[in-house]
C-alpha cells in the first residue's frame, strides 16, 4: 500500500512538473541577440481603400507587411504589428458599414493589438463590441474605467512572448475623449489621466516583462507643448520612467525619426496608412541594444511639373502591388458603399473651405453653410457648428452624397433649444471663447458680436440687439448639445429637442433646396469680431 502511495505521489508530482513546465514561458538565452521588428500604423480613419491617385489602401499594405514578415522571419527574427487607434470615421464607404471592412482587413493583416482611440466612441458600445469581434485582436486601454469602479472597459495590456523575451504592450487613450468623444456613448466611463495610470502600471509590467511598449492614442506634441490638448506622448515619456517604446497616434503627424525622451523611443506613422512604421530592434539579456527606424510610404506620390509645366504625380518609392486576396476581401465592401454615394445632389460655383488647418482657426464659408443649414432646418435664430465636426473641403462643381459625408462623417443628430436672451448670452460667451486651433472652435450663423478679454459685447441676432428677456432658438448638433468639446450641456434643458435628423442628411437637403450654391453668399463676414 505504501509502495502504491509512493508511486501515486511520484506520478502526481511528475504531472505537476510537466504542467508547470508547459505553463512556463521559455526564457531567453543569456548573451544571445534576438531580433524583433515592430510595425505600426495609426489614425486609419476608414481608409481601407486606395485613393483616386492610387495611394495607400490595405491591399498594398498587406503586400508590404507580408514582405517584411517574410524577410524578418527568414533571418530568425519576429514581428509585432500594432495600431495607435482611431480606425473609425472619415470615409463614407467605411462609415456606412460600421468600419467592418477596416477591422476585417486589420485581422487579415495580422495586427497583434491596438490602442483605443477617441473615435472608437463615435459609435454605440454595441458597435464597438462588434468591431472588436471582427478584429480578433485585443483593443487595449488601461485608463478607461467604468465610473465609480476600478474595472477597465478594455484589457489594459497584453504580454507577448517573443522567443523567450516578454514584451508587454499597454494601451492608453487621450483623456480628451471625454470632451471630443460622443458624450452619449461615454457617460458611464471615466477617462483617467494616462500619466497617473501608467505611473502605477509600468512598475508592475517591468516585473513581468523585459520590454514595455505603450500603444497610445494621445498625440505627439514637440517638446511637450500640448497647448489646449490633453498631455501627449512626450509628457508621458518624461513623467513615467520605464517605457521602452511608445507607438502613438491622435495628432496625425509623421515622425521620420524616433523622438527620444527619458530613454523612451516615441514613434508615430502619420495617418490613413500612408506609411508603415518599421522599428528593427536588437535585444540582448532582455534589453534593447540597438535599433533602426524608418517610415515606409505606401504608394505615396509627390507632385511635380513635367516638361510642359503640367502637374504630374510620381511615386516617392517603388510601387507596392496590391495583394489579390485582400482586394477580393475588400472589393464587395467598396462596391456596396459606393452604390449609394455617387448620386449628384447639387452643385456650387466654388470651393467651400473645411480643411482642419483653416476651419479650426477662422470663420470659413463651409462653417457658415453648415451653421445656416442647421438654422434653417430647425427654424432657429442662431446656428453654431464646432469646427472639429467639419472634416474636409467641399470642392466646386457637382456635389455628391459622398462629398457631404466626407465633410460631416459623424452622423450626429441635429438638435435645438429655446433659450431666454440671458441663457443665449451665457452660451455664446462660452462658444465665442473656444480656443483657436482646436476642434471646439465655433462657426456661427445668425449672430454678430465683439469679443474682448473673454467678454462678449454688442451682441446682435439677425442684426438686432440681443434682448435678455426675449426667447431665441439655438441649433447645434447633438454632440455639442451633450457637452462635447466642452460646450455647456443643454440636453437636460426643458426646451431641448433632438430632431432625429442626421447632420449630413440635413446638409444634403439644404444643398438640394439651394443649388447651385454661391460661395459669395456664405463668405466670411467677421461677424464675430475678436478684438
Amino acid at each position: 500500500m505504501k509502495r502504491l502511495l509512493s508511486l501515486a505521489m511520484i506520478l502526481i508530482a511528475s504531472i505537476s512538473l510537466i504542467n508547470g513546465c508547459s505553463m512556463m514561458s521559455p526564457k531567453y538565452e543569456p548573451g544571445k541577440q534576438y531580433h524583433l521588428t515592430i510595425l505600426h500604423t495609426n489614425d486609419h480613419h476608414g481608409r481601407f481603400w486606395k485613393n483616386d491617385k492610387g495611394e495607400y489602401g490595405m491591399a498594398a499594405r498587406k503586400t508590404l507587411i507580408d514582405s517584411i514578415r517574410s524577410e524578418v522571419e527568414s533571418e530568425g527574427g519576429s514581428v509585432l504589428l500594432l495600431s495607435g487607434g482611431d480606425i473609425n470615421t472619415g470615409v463614407p464607404e467605411s462609415d456606412l458599414q460600421d468600419a467592418e471592412p477596416d477591422f476585417i482587413g486589420m485581422k487579415a493583416l495580422g495586427y497583434d493589438a491596438m490602442a483605443v482611440g477617441n473615435h472608437e466612441f463615435d459609435n454605440s458600445r454595441k458597435v464597438l463590441e462588434k468591431q472588436e469581434g471582427w478584429a480578433g485582436f485585443p483593443f487595449l486601454s488601461a485608463n478607461i474605467f467604468y465610473k465609480g469602479t476600478d474595472k477597465t472597459l478594455f484589457k489594459p495590456y497584453k504580454i507577448f512572448n517573443v522567443q523567450g523575451n516578454k514584451v508587454a504592450v499597454m494601451g492608453l487613450t487621450t483623456e480628451d475623449t471625454v470632451k471630443i468623444g460622443n458624450p452619449e456613448y461615454t457617460s458611464d466611463l471615466d477617462f483617467r489621466s494616462p500619466v497617473s495610470v501608467a505611473s502605477k502600471l509600468v512598475p508592475e509590467l517591468r516585473e513581468k516583462a523585459d520590454i514595455v511598449v505603450a500603444a497610445t492614442h494621445m498625440g505627439h506634441y514637440a517638446n511637450g507643448n500640448y497647448g489646449g490638448n490633453a498631455p501627449g506622448d512626450v509628457t508621458l515619456a518624461r513623467e513615467v520612467s520605464g517605457i521602452d517604446i511608445i507607438v502613438g497616434g491622435h495628432s496625425q503627424n509623421p515622425l521620420f525619426e524616433p523622438d527620444v525622451q527619458n530613454n523612451t523611443l516615441i514613434l508615430q506613422a502619420y495617418e490613413w496608412g500612408k506609411y508603415v512604421g518599421r522599428l528593427d530592434l536588437v535585444i540582448q539579456d532582455g534589453k534593447i541594444q540597438n535599433y533602426q527606424y524608418r517610415l515606409i510610404p505606401v504608394n505615396l506620390k509627390k507632385k511635380e511639373k513635367d516638361a510642359d509645366g503640367k502637374s504630374i504625380y510620381t511615386l516617392m518609392e517603388k510601387e507596392i502591388a496590391e495583394d489579390p486576396a485582400m482586394l477580393a476581401l475588400l472589393t464587395p465592401y467598396q462596391e456596396k458603399g459606393s452604390e449609394s454615394l455617387n448620386v449628384i445632389i447639387g452643385s456650387s460655383n466654388g470651393l467651400f473651405v473645411g480643411d482642419r488647418s483653416v476651419v479650426r482657426k477662422q470663420e470659413t464659408n463651409l462653417g457658415n453653410l453648415i451653421a445656416r443649414a442647421q438654422k434653417e432646418k430647425t427654424k432657429a435664430d442662431v446656428g453654431i457648428m464646432n469646427s472639429g465636426g467639419i472634416r474636409a473641403d467641399m470642392e466646386g462643381g457637382d456635389i455628391t452624397y459622398k462629398d457631404v459625408l466626407i465633410v460631416q462623417p459623424f452622423a450626429n443628430m441635429l438638435s435645438y433649444v429655446d433659450f431666454t436672451g440671458k441663457e443665449l448670452f451665457d452660451y455664446l460667451t462660452v462658444a465665442a471663447n473656444k480656443e483657436v486651433g482646436s476642434g471646439a472652435f465655433a462657426q456661427f450663423d445668425g449672430v454678430s458680436m465683439d469679443v474682448k478679454n473673454g467678454q462678449i459685447m454688442n451682441v446682435k441676432i439677425a442684426g438686432k440687439p440681443l434682448n435678455m428677456n426675449a426667447t431665441y432658438r439655438l441649433a447645434v448638433n447633438a454632440y455639442v448639445a451633450s457637452g462635447g468639446d466642452g460646450y455647456p450641456k443643454i440636453t437636460d434643458h426643458p426646451n431641448y429637442v433632438n430632431t432625429g435628423f442626421v447632420d449630413a442628411d440635413m446638409l444634403v437637403e439644404y444643398i438640394k433646396n439651394h443649388s447651385p450654391l454661391k460661395v459669395e453668399d456664405f463668405a466670411p463676414s467677421n461677424a464675430v469680431n475678436r478684438m
